[in-house]
């Protein structure tokens, strides 16, 4: 539990979250304050953050990425407990409908969070869902000050939950490590304030840009498809294309690596999908969802009910339906995250329609590729930001933001 400066877990690798940990930080030894960084929020100059607060943040963070994929359309929250130098308890959110991440580290801490500091990456929630306040388990623990990665964006929180504690009279430091906490929970920003959730479209090429090679059913060597079911295990949902279902015909479950299968999601304008179909015929059809026109086929749309799976129709648009539709629909439901690994329609039409907001590029040591090109119909250039390159095998992963 003590273990503050263990390496930090990636949320996904290909998210870059950033969120690293100091290997040589142990527990139970205490920072010198000496090491100062200001920052600002909302135009406002924060207090003297030291070097101490960064690495219990660090620690926060790192417990919260334990329950990727697990809490939506809840964030990912940790927390940790610190009184006189060294942990007391720390908790993280594990799923929707459980304990927040404050509450589960002040009930380890129990009396130890007297007069203590509590750190959590992202601001106490000061509403009633399906568990109580934050705040009041915090004034409740007698913690004397708090510290805050970024505020929650969630209008029925949002500041609420630090002036709370502010006027219980406890110290409240907010902005520390805030960039980190975001990208971490890029997905529930997005949820939140765009109405959809976060997009990360994984496209696996040949040296030459082309999807497919004769003969072979996978571009990927092992390293990389073990990445891309890690993302499957890590992120919300899976999102293919009809083209995709009928070439391939995916499981889009998490093989690889021991882990949980997402939501699998297909876009099939005209309810093309097979009856027999893997996603359809799996142990949870529940747990896939296809979007079809509203013109579909009453014959075959009856049949992909009758299997069980769940049906949403949404309007025509770009050749297909409209990806904004389906995006917002899984928002509505409380999808986070989504990774796209779709064929060169519907990777074209998502960055088009600017519903990409990060892309994974899997290039593999292939000459002379055979299909279209991995986007297809994309009138212009769009820069990548914060570019990272890394071999996962024999193959290379290109991934970075859109512009």
């Amino acid at each position: 539990m003590n273990r503050v400066g263990e390496p930090v877990l990636e949320f996904g690798e290909a998210l870059e979250i950033g969120v690293r940990g100091d290997p040589s930080i142990k527990a139970g030894w205490k920072p010198g304050s000496n090491a100062f960084e200001s920052d600002r929020h909302e135009g406002r100059r924060l207090a003297a953050v030291s070097e101490t607060d960064r690495v219990y943040m660090r620690r926060a963070l790192r417990l919260a990425l334990r329950a990727a994929g697990r809490t939506s359309p809840n964030p990912l929250v940790g927390a940790v407990v610190v009184n006189d130098g060294s942990i007391v308890g720390e908790g993280y959110h594990h799923a929707a409908g459980e304990p927040h991440a404050e509450v589960n580290a002040l009930q380890k801490a129990g009396d130890r969070a007297r007069g203590g500091t509590l750190y959590t990456n992202l601001e106490p929630c000061a509403h009633q869902g399906r568990t109580p306040p934050c705040i009041d388990a915090v004034r409740e623990a007698g913690v004397a000050r708090v510290v805050v990665a970024m505020r929650d964006p969630d209008p029925r929180t949002d500041g609420k939950g630090i002036r709370g504690l502010r006027g219980a009279g406890i110290e409240v430091e907010e902005g520390v490590l805030r960039e980190e906490a975001e990208r971490l929970n890029a997905g529930f920003i997005s949820r939140i304030k765009r109405g959809r959730p976060f997009v990360l479209l994984k496209l696996a090429t040949t040296v030459d840009g082309r999807v497919a090679v004769p003969g072979r059913r996978y571009l990927s060597g092992k390293s990389a498809l073990r990445e891309v079911h890690r993302l499957r295990d890590r992120l919300d949902a899976v999102l293919v294309g009809i083209g995709t279902v009928l070439a391939d015909d995916p499981a889009l479950t998490v093989r690889e690596i021991k882990g949980r299968d997402p939501l699998r999601v297909i876009v099939d304008a005209d309810a093309r999908t097979p009856p027999s179909a893997k996603v359809v015929r799996g142990r949870d059809p529940q747990r896939t969802v296809i979007f079809v026109a509203r013109d579909a086929d009453v014959r075959r749309t009856n049949k992909l009910r009758e299997a069980g799976v769940l049906l949403v129709t949404a309007p025509r648009a770009d050749g297909g339906l409209d990806l904004g539709a389906v995006m917002r629909w899984l928002g509505e439901h409380g999808v986070n995250t989504v990774m796209s690994e779709a064929g060169p329609h519907v990777a074209g039409a998502l960055v088009r329609g600017g519903l990409a907001d990060r892309v994974l590029l899997l290039v593999s040591p292939i000459a002379g590729g055979d299909g279209p090109p991995a986007l297809e119909g994309v009138p212009k250039a769009s820069d990548l930001t914060d570019v990272r390159v890394r071999r996962l095998g024999d193959d290379l992963a290109l991934e970075g933001t859109l512009a």
